[in-house]
């Protein structure tokens, strides 16, 4: 067989061979990142599509976290054994009305730890003094209450001291943190007084928002006494607060209507407020979705920037291209220099990201005075993410980089 013959052979094999070849990890991300320096502003710009939109994302579900873990904290806190008593609606909506026998028969379950009604009274208007026009109420309501509601509710004051034993028969209030807030009373230091109906009434306090019901905030109480007897006002509870035992909250639950109403069990409603600010945080989880398919758009659109940018790095670079090609370099060499380029720009774009989202989470938590969490999935995935997406950008600039001939490129400059 002659020479060239024998050429031919072993020449295929070395360019199988050398087919096979392929760049070290380490050597491969030593190319790429020297790539990048070179560019450094252009660098900075693409990676900055990518920071923005994981950090947008990142923010998102750090702010949605951290405001979550706040009001489960609270709803620890103030505790999930709080029950609520309401009277219903008849078939033709007429509004039924719990017995004044209901509390004293509710306090009567052994399960029961605290039990205290509160009862609206109509028509009756606050008004800071006589001269205001009586339709300006700013939407305050108007109750009685009994001594021990702000243990039922779990409240506080803020400052003085709320309808007891030796206030309830005399024309004092107390204002809820909202009331307060609308009156611009602030403190009951001296003699303050309210007008409530025709008649004058002394504030005695003031109190702080009740987080397991937000409606008692934009209330006014009185003891019920003076009620019965300024307004004439038949003591048939509007709403009951009950604390059952934490272990025995669904048995009470189930005993709360027929106790309250035996004659009209049917016409009682009974809830837990914990149920409610729980299906609020839950809420609050789909906003987040929604806020969250925001920051992938500004991610797809970081994406495509990168995307862009190889094609035009491609198209500059063909002569650097070909020269490589024709020093041996494979259609694999230069496809995994550009996806690896892609990746790294990618992927330090998603770090970059993490950073600004946990600025931003940090910035918002210590405005609202809460701790700040952000969830251990998203410091792995923000970085994984950019990984992902730089790889995916970086397809197509990469194949059209390794279709490049080496005479076709090397022409080219």
């Amino acid at each position: 067989m002659s020479g060239p013959a024998l050429q031919r052979p072993l020449a295929g094999r070395r360019e199988a061979r050398h087919d096979k070849s392929h760049l070290a990890a380490h050597e491969l991300l030593w190319v790429a990142l020297q790539v990048l320096r070179t560019r450094r502003l252009r660098a900075a710009l693409s990676a900055l599509g990518i920071a923005i939109g994981i950090g947008a994302m990142v923010a998102v579900v750090g702010v949605s976290a951290s405001s979550q873990a706040t009001l489960l904290a609270q709803i620890d806190k103030l505790g999930t054994n709080l029950l609520t008593v309401t009277p219903g609606t008849t078939f033709l909506g007429a509004n039924e009305v719990l017995p004044n026998t209901a509390v004293p028969a509710i306090d009567h379950i052994s399960a029961v730890q605290e039990a205290a009604a509160v009862y609206q009274i109509p028509s009756v208007t606050i008004r800071r003094t006589a001269y205001v026009p009586s339709a300006q109420t700013g939407g305050i309501g108007v109750d009685a209450a009994g001594t021990r509601l702000l243990a039922a509710v779990g409240g506080t004051l803020a400052d003085g001291q709320f309808v007891n034993a030796a206030s309830d028969r005399y024309p004092t209030v107390v204002l809820g943190a909202h009331a307060a807030s609308t009156l611009q009373i602030h403190s009951v230091t001296g003699h303050i007084e309210v007008f409530l109906g025709d008649t004058w009434f002394n504030v005695i306090g003031i109190m702080r928002p009740v987080v397991l019901d937000p409606t008692l905030d934009n209330t006014i109480f009185i003891g019920l006494p003076v009620a019965e007897r300024v307004f004439q006002l038949q003591p048939n509870p509007s709403e009951i607060y009950v604390r059952a035992n934490i272990n025995q909250v669904t048995q009470v639950s189930n005993l709360l209507a027929a106790t309250a109403d035996p004659q009209n069990a049917n016409g009682v409603q009974v809830s837990r407020p914990s149920d409610v600010l729980q299906a609020r945080a839950a809420a609050k989880g789909q906003f987040t979705t929604l806020l969250l398919g925001l920051g992938a758009v500004a991610l797809l659109v970081g994406a495509i920037g990168i995307a862009n940018v190889m094609v035009i790095s491609v198209l500059e670079r063909r002569s650097e291209i070909g020269l490589r090609r024709a020093l041996g370099a494979t259609r694999r060499h230069i496809s995994s220099q550009f996806l690896a380029e892609s990746a790294i720009l990618a992927a330090l774009g998603g770090i970059a990201g993490l950073a600004l989202g946990a600025v931003a989470t940090l910035s918002y938590s210590q405005a609202q005075n809460q701790p700040m969490v952000i969830p251990s999935y998203a410091l792995v995935a923000a970085p994984v993410a950019g990984l992902l997406i730089g790889t995916l950008a970086g397809l197509y600039p990469a194949a059209k980089a390794a279709r490049l001939s080496p005479t076709e490129a090397l022409r080219a400059t």
